[in-house]
């Protein structure tokens, strides 16, 4: 029954059953609404979830290859500087590398699940 049978059939209780039970025949009325509209919002929500974890899922993605290029940037820059402005000792490398590798490591692993 849509939303216009559902008024009319309401209007016509009314009539038939006269004023004394209009609080009654409004309130029925309004409940039917109310879970009409419950389950349009559902039906809407459902259809909504798929398409809500999808661009998460690309915005994750993206974030991660975001950090990708800018570690590699940053490494690659701070090894250029070791090497050009170094005493030839490439020790201070190891930390560098070994920090851009972990901060990618935990970001990565925050993001799975």
């Amino acid at each position: 029954m849509t939303t216009g049978d559902e008024l009319r059939a309401a209007v016509s209780a009314r009539r038939d059953l006269g004023p004394d039970f209009e609080d009654a025949v409004v309130e029925s009325f309004l409940d039917k609404m109310g879970k009409e509209i419950d389950r349009r919002v559902d039906e809407r929500l459902a259809e909504a979830a798929p398409k809500a974890q999808v661009a998460r899922s690309g915005t994750a993605e993206a974030q991660r290859l975001a950090l990708a290029i800018v570690s590699v940037a940053l490494g690659t820059v701070a090894t250029v500087l070791f090497v050009l402005l170094g005493d030839g000792g490439m020790a201070g490398l190891i930390p560098v590398w070994a920090g851009i590798i972990i901060v990618n490591a935990i970001f990565n692993g925050s993001r799975k699940g």
